[in-house]
């Protein structure tokens, strides 16, 4: 099992050392001179070169990026062109506020999406299993943000229960960062719990229908054993890795929910950057948006092998 861990992270760093360098080449081919930014719209030609030179613009891009590069393998992912202050403490706030997001969302999806999806193929054919699929059918159809404008509408607006958006203050109680966390939370969530089940569901179906599940229930196993011991643990694999997918979409694809519901999290920062034209801080966005999404798949990797012994020994 360590053996196999180690290939693991070794192709988790190799991956990231290409898509780093990936994301400095796309930087620096966006349009606009960061130059020309800093100095302003009407800045002399002169101010504008020497704010390059500072910044060493005017270096070979292999330069620039090996600068870049090493900094940020000493924790150091530089300062925002526009905010003028140091990226880290601006990024693991942002991020900070979007992991307890995505947290919330991801138990929501994990009790739901797989409670649902086990019910349905117990109950495939049934009533219950036709809702499950009416329900899984509108949340992959209908986008994130007409939910989060219905549940702004209903639990906001109307009935006055929760927050519109933003965050609290810090002062404020565990219930009222409870309570902006919910809507944002419910959004994210809705989509996600649609895949999970729909995989749980199918999994599910072809494990129920296998001979060794015919042989426990042949054996008297009391059919809760059956489900919960035999048959879901061999089911799980194939929603591992839709997990594994939803937790970097959760941390990194947060940007339709953040924007609707104002929240102050790393997907907002990030179009904050792009629309601001702040390269280090798209940069260091994207890159810890990466490394989050392929620890993600390390973790499911790890599962997989946890949950099947012939994948590590193979």
């Amino acid at each position: 099992m360590l053996l196999y861990g180690a290939r693991r992270i070794a192709w988790i760093a190799t991956t990231l050392v290409v898509l780093s360098v990936l994301i400095f080449a796309i930087t620096q081919m966006l349009p606009g001179s960061v130059a020309q930014i800093i100095a302003g719209q009407f800045a002399s030609p002169d101010s504008v070169a020497a704010i390059a030179a500072k910044l060493g613009l005017n270096d070979p891009y292999y330069v620039q990026y090996w600068r870049w590069a090493s900094a940020v393998l000493h924790g150091d992912f530089g300062r925002s062109l526009i905010m003028e202050r140091p990226i880290g403490p601006v990024l693991w706030e942002a991020l900070a506020n979007s992991a307890a997001l995505a947290g919330v969302a991801f138990i929501v999806v994990v009790i739901v999406g797989i409670g649902l999806g086990v019910v349905a193929a117990i109950r495939a054919g049934g009533a219950l299993d036709h809702a499950v699929s009416l329900f899984t059918f509108l949340g992959v159809s209908v986008p994130e943000f007409f939910w989060g404008i219905v549940l702004i509408l209903v639990f906001s607006r109307w009935l006055g229960w929760l927050p519109s958006g933003g965050l609290a203050d810090p002062d404020s109680g565990l219930a009222a960062h409870a309570a902006h966390v919910v809507l944002p939370a419910a959004t994210l969530a809705f989509a996600l719990i649609a895949h999970v089940s729909r995989m749980t569901r199918s999994s599910m179906l072809g494990v129920l229908r296998s001979q060794y599940v015919r042989n426990a229930r042949a054996k008297g196993l009391p059919e809760r054993v059956v489900i919960f011991r035999h048959a879901l643990r061999n089911a799980l694999l194939p929603t591992i890795t839709i997990l594994a997918l939803d937790v970097g979409w959760l941390i990194g694809g947060v940007v339709v929910a953040e924007t609707v519901f104002a929240y102050p999290g790393l997907g907002r920062a990030l179009i904050f950057s792009i629309e601001r034209h702040d390269l280090p801080m798209i940069q260091a966005s994207i890159l810890v948006i990466a490394a989050i999404y392929c620890a993600a798949n390390l973790a499911a990797d790890l599962l997989y092998a946890f949950f099947n012994p012939r994948i590590r020994y193979g």
